[in-house]
Order: C-alpha cells, then structure tokens, then sequence
C-alpha cells in the first residue's frame, strides 16, 4: 500500500466534539472542543487542549473548575456554535438548558446525554495550547443512554469530529467485541 507523507500532523480518530463549560466573569461559557480524551481511571481525569487565548480558559483558571458535555450527534449545529463564537463576544449562557451539580462552577447541559464534572489538576504549556488535566468529581448520564447500567455509545451517539476533513460525524458499526475478538 503506498504511503503519503503529510507532515507533523495530529490525525487521531475519533476525535469526540465536547462542550466545556465553566463560569466566566460571573457568566456560564460554553467551548467546542475536539481534542478531549481520558488522561487516568484511578484516579478517573480527562484532559482537553484549549488555545491559550480562549476565553474559556480564563474561567478554568480562575475557579479550577471545569464541566465536559458529551453532545449527541444531532447537536451538531448548537456544538458548532460554540466552536465559532467566542464568550468574550457572545453570551452563550441561553444557547442549552444548564443545570448545576456538585460543582457550582462547573455548568452541565441538561441536552448532552453525557455530563462530567472535573476540578482543575494539572495544567501543561505545550505552545499554541494548554493541556488542562480535570479529576471527574461526578458524571451523569440519560439513563436511556445505558445497557445494563453501563454506558452505551449507540444509544449516546455521540458527536465525532474529523480532522482530516473538518466534518462533524457519527461512530460506525460495531466491528467485534473488545478484550475477545483478538483471542486465540
């Protein structure tokens, strides 16, 4: 199979479109993310990349508090706006229904199937980004997003963003089970 090269380039897939949300200047902020993932399971933290200059890192910061919203996929266009539109310029406190849960500064979308609450652990300079580690405090789900009380991506469908060609999209099928299919 013949290779392309295309430079340094941070092409992972999925990459999962999170709303972050915290309080800035006394005013619920939420941010469009796509470079999200889980950094740790004991203790459970997530980490997300934000650009030094947003806004929403200013509301971090200060409370060391932080929410990750899992949207659905037929969220995509009000995650898309919080992507394109800056809190500093636009109040996007009324674009979801909030909700508050153990962590006052830390705002949760009552439409996001998934909702995590994080205090602020760790922080990383990597250069045009800010790599901000949270401890998950709490998570909420829909429960008519679970399967025998576990957390089913089917029934969340979550929103995935691709890098490669800048499009909002779906998980696929299911290819197998993990931890078996690749048993002898």
């Amino acid at each position: 199979m013949k290779k392309t090269t295309l430079g340094p380039q941070a092409l992972l897939f999925p990459t999962p479109s999170v709303l972050v949300g915290t309080v800035v200047d006394e005013r619920t902020n939420f941010m469009t993310a796509a470079w999200c993932g889980i950094a740790s399971s004991k203790p459970p933290a997530i980490s997300v990349a934000v650009q030094g200059v947003r806004h929403t890192l200013k509301g971090i910061l200060a409370h060391k508090e932080f929410s990750i919203n899992v949207p659905s996929a037929a969220m995509a266009k009000q995650v898309d706006f919080c992507g394109i539109y800056s809190g500093r310029n636009d109040d996007k406190s009324s674009v979801f229904e909030i909700f508050t849960g153990d962590l006052k500064n830390a705002p949760l979308v009552v439409e996001c199937p998934v909702n995590i609450e994080c205090r602020l652990r760790h922080t990383l300079d990597l250069g045009a980004h800010i790599l901000v580690v949270g401890e998950v405090v709490q998570t909420h789900i829909n429960e008519s997003c679970l399967t025998d009380g576990k957390a089913d991506a089917t029934k969340i469908d979550p929103l995935v963003y691709s890098p490669g060609t800048g499009n909002y999209q779906r998980l696929g099928e299911i290819v197998g089970k993990a931890f078996s299919i690749g048993k002898k």
